[in-house]
């Protein structure tokens, strides 16, 4: 299968000096991005010696750049396993790097042995990662992403090098290419003139035609790329090589980096991002919330470049630089970020896509949260790279955009192809997320059981609250759901929800109010009783009055969230009247309480007894021919609702 490098000048901006240090054939190949020279010369010096492991890291990065994934995933096994043995230097197989060894594997198609080693490789698996890498796969695997039709076309204005960063420009567009000009030097890396950005005319039907060189940014002798044009703003945010008087400037380890500038394009020009030890790619400014989005390799980054955003006022940075975040930036590599109706679209190379770059949605939240970002499946996607994905509605219908991709078929390196399609790319997906509260604290609950059915009854998802109670859940769009929510002495919350209800919870949140059953009894009398206030039917009668009836609902909520309680009612008296007749009358009120408790929904089978036991358990001295005051008397009046099996169940 071809394979080629995402974008020799993304990577590794330019050439790193290779005069520190002696370097072998295979090493001078390499770095000069000549990969399959590197492989005939790595082999053959190891036919010969032993590689360092950074020489036969780079022999499998080369074999993985041409499309060798069973040679890659060998090699760096091999590597791998000696780390994990310690019997070679230890270090080498970063996780980027390891990402690469799982990119070999599924081109090889072993599912099952990525999977062993993401359970070995413990600081590679993420929580967020791994939610991604679940998600993206059921996905895949159901073809769900690959449901709109979109109508794809090669731009007229590709040639033989590479063409790529397509951006928006009114009525044309501008792009990078490495064509050849008579006024640029080549550069050695690509054998293709430095990068530079053109422009060209758009059609109606979205096709672009006469492409030239760009006038509208000041001159230079080196590269300039990856553009987007803010029409508010009537700037062009561009990348350029980093340069000093004239010449490319260097950092103290021999490395020339990429630094983001903008201009005006009738000749002012100031520097945004520049740094000689880091490399700034594909700026795209986002005007509703003024943040300048960018790739960039700093050093703490996740994986390989990474994702970030600067807050500007009108395009001046404000900010220190942001990372997006574990669930958007991965141990690959993350580039050309692009933000259409509240969603960011970019490319990673993540193990788990279609193969080599593929482009991802992901929804931007009032939080400033990333939902999972989805794969676009098949058709925009391929087992290539597929990368600078842009947006628009269409003047005649639908949508239309363009992204850059060096799939089979193509005139060169890398190609723009335009697009149309009906709706918004991505799968639409059901988000939902809350905290789960105590009803009595108002405290969030942690690690409470949050579970999604589909309309037959199967689980689609689990989660669990955090220590703050939050939680959150992302599945493929259902027109029906099923939530529940359970924890241990705590209710159950369970809750059908249909497609007019979904859509409503996707504009905020659900919180789900549980009670935890310890609140909701106490100890009285030496056994466990529902907690009600104190009530009193009137003297000698056994009629539940509304306000018994008030305090009952409460019993009823109890066993509604906790059905499996089983209960014993009873009713006492005091000793004021005939013996028989308190007898009697405390039965007539256990028999009433009982009643009004399954006519209101409890089931009978939840109440095991309804006793009343007149005055033979007195709290107090108060007996017959005993003086006694009249709240002294009440005292005994009471009526108890026992749980009979709480130290069985907790």
């Amino acid at each position: 299968m071809k394979f080629k490098t995402v974008l020799w000048c993304f990577l590794v901006a330019t050439t790193v000096s290779i005069a520190q240090g002696k370097k072998s054939k295979g090493d001078f190949l390499f770095y000069e991005y000549q990969y399959k020279g590197a492989i005939t010369a790595y082999e053959k010096e190891l036919s010969k010696k032993k590689l360092t492991g950074q020489q036969y890291l780079n022999l499998a990065d080369s074999y993985l750049k041409v499309g060798n994934f069973k040679r890659a995933s060998k090699i760096y096994l091999d590597i791998y396993e000696l780390e994990v043995s310690k019997k070679d230097s230890a270090g080498i197989m970063s996780n980027h790097r390891f990402n690469k060894l799982l990119q070999s594997l599924s081109g090889i198609s072993e599912k099952e042995k990525i999977d062993k080693l993401l359970k070995v490789r413990k600081t590679f698996s993420s929580p967020e990662l791994m939610e991604n890498a679940n998600f993206n796969s059921e996905l895949l695997a159901s073809n769900a992403a690959s449901e709109l039709e979109f109508e794809i076309f090669n731009l007229e204005v590709n040639s033989p090098q590479s063409d790529f960063s397509p951006s928006f420009y009114n009525d044309k567009i501008l792009f990078t290419s490495g064509r050849p000009q008579k006024s640029r030097k080549v550069y050695e890396p690509s054998g293709e003139s430095y990068l530079d950005i053109f422009v060209a005319k758009v059609r109606s039907e979205g096709n672009a035609v006469n492409a030239n060189s760009f006038t509208g940014i000041p001159s230079s002798d080196f590269h300039r790329a990856t553009p987007f044009y803010s029409k508010e703003l009537n700037n062009i945010f561009y990348m350029l090589s980093n340069t000093k008087k004239g010449k490319l400037a260097f950092n103290d380890k021999g490395k020339n980096a990429l630094a983001i500038g903008k201009t005006n394009g009738i000749g002012d020009f100031s520097f945004l991002l520049k740094d000689l030890s880091v490399s700034f790619y594909y700026p795209f400014y986002d005007v509703a919330t003024s943040k300048l989005y960018f790739a960039a390799d700093f050093e703490d980054s996740y994986g390989g470049t990474d994702i970030y955003y600067v807050h500007t006022n009108h395009g001046q940075i404000m900010s220190a630089p942001i990372n997006l975040g574990p669930t958007v930036n991965t141990p690959g590599n993350e580039i050309a970020p692009y933000v259409f109706e509240n969603s960011l679209y970019f490319s990673s190379d993540i193990f788990y896509g279609l193969g080599g770059m593929d482009i991802y949605k992901s929804n931007l939240r009032e939080d400033d949260t990333f939902s999972i970002p989805v794969n676009l499946g098949n058709g925009i996607n391929s087992t290539y790279d597929d990368f600078g994905f842009i947006i628009k509605n269409n003047t005649n219908n639908g949508l239309i955009g363009y992204f850059s991709s060096n799939r089979e078929g193509g005139k060169g390196n890398d190609d723009i192809y335009g697009y149309t399609v009906a709706e918004k790319p991505g799968i639409k997906t059901i988000l939902i997320e809350g905290s789960v509260v105590n009803t009595s604290t108002k405290k969030g609950i942690s690690n409470a059981l949050v579970e999604v059915f589909d309309a037959s009854g199967k689980s689609v998802k689990k989660n669990y609250s955090k220590d703050d109670g939050f939680y959150q859940f992302e599945i493929p769009w259902e027109d029906a759901i099923h939530i529940k929510v359970t924890k241990e002495r705590y209710s159950n919350f369970s809750e059908l929800y249909t497609k007019e209800e979904i859509e409503e919870l996707q504009k905020g949140t659900l919180d789900v109010k549980v009670s935890l059953l310890d609140d909701l009894v106490e100890e009285r009398e030496g056994q466990t009783v529902v907690k009600l206030n104190k009530f009193y039917f009137r003297k000698g009668k056994s009629e539940i009055t509304s306000y018994i009836a008030k305090e009952l609902d409460n019993v009823v909520d109890v066993i509604k969230n906790f059905p499996q309680l089983q209960l014993r009612i009873e009713s006492h008296t005091d000793s004021r009247l005939g013996g028989s007749t308190n007898f009697r009358i405390s039965q007539k009120r256990s028999d009433a309480i009982k009643k009004y408790l399954i006519d209101n929904g409890v089931p009978n089978s939840n109440i095991l007894y309804a006793v009343g036991y007149g005055e033979d358990n007195l709290i107090n001295k108060c007996k017959n021919g005993v003086f006694c005051l009249d709240v002294q008397h009440k005292e005994n009046e009471r009526s108890l609702i026992v749980v009979l099996n709480y130290n069985v169940l907790y």
